[in-house]
């Protein structure tokens, strides 16, 4: 919302042009008149600058929510579950509130490893997990995967799915 108040702000600034410039041409004269006697400029870059803010909100409508993730996790999992590999996963309980979205991050980036070295190849199930990843943001503040315990498949699956869980239902509360 800062980002949004500055271009706006620097939009909504009255264009100037110098003075001294005038003599270089017509061709400035003309641009520097139509600055000074025409708001359409301003007009035309707010609406430029609200239409891309309109195309970045309309995108991050078509990221897969929780409950897309556990279709994939579903369809993925009789091929993952006999791997050997220990992972990073934080329990419910272990995860500050505000650090749900990086802590499932953490997931999908462990998930992503087993993925690798199970050579699955699935384009399906990494298009799902690649994209669900590209669409989670960083937050601050939260600690790194690393510092989660290390845990089998079946039970880093299982603390995934409780994780997802509590995500899915807390987005139907939170819904608008």
């Amino acid at each position: 919302m800062t980002d949004f108040m500055t271009a706006l702000q620097l939009i909504l600034l009255p264009l100037t042009c110098p003075g001294e410039q005038r003599t270089k041409g017509s061709q400035f004269q003309l641009t520097c008149n139509l600055c000074r006697e025409s708001h359409k400029t301003q007009v035309w870059l707010c609406f430029l600058v609200l239409s891309f803010l309109n195309l970045s909100t309309c995108a991050h409508a078509f990221v897969p929510g929780t409950a897309d993730l556990k279709i994939c996790l579903r369809d993925l999992r009789k091929t993952i579950e006999n791997s050997d590999a220990m992972l990073y996963a934080p329990s419910i309980n272990d995860i500050k509130d505000n650090c749900k979205s990086m802590s499932l991050k953490c997931y999908i980036l462990e998930l992503m490893m087993v993925m690798d070295e199970e050579e699955i190849t699935e384009p399906t199930a990494i298009d799902c997990i690649f994209h669900f990843n590209d669409s989670l943001q960083p937050e601050v503040g939260c600690p790194p995967c690393e510092s989660y315990s290390l845990k089998n498949i079946t039970i880093f699956l299982d603390r995934l799915n409780n994780l997802l869980d509590y995500m899915t239902v807390w987005q139907k509360m939170h819904k608008t």
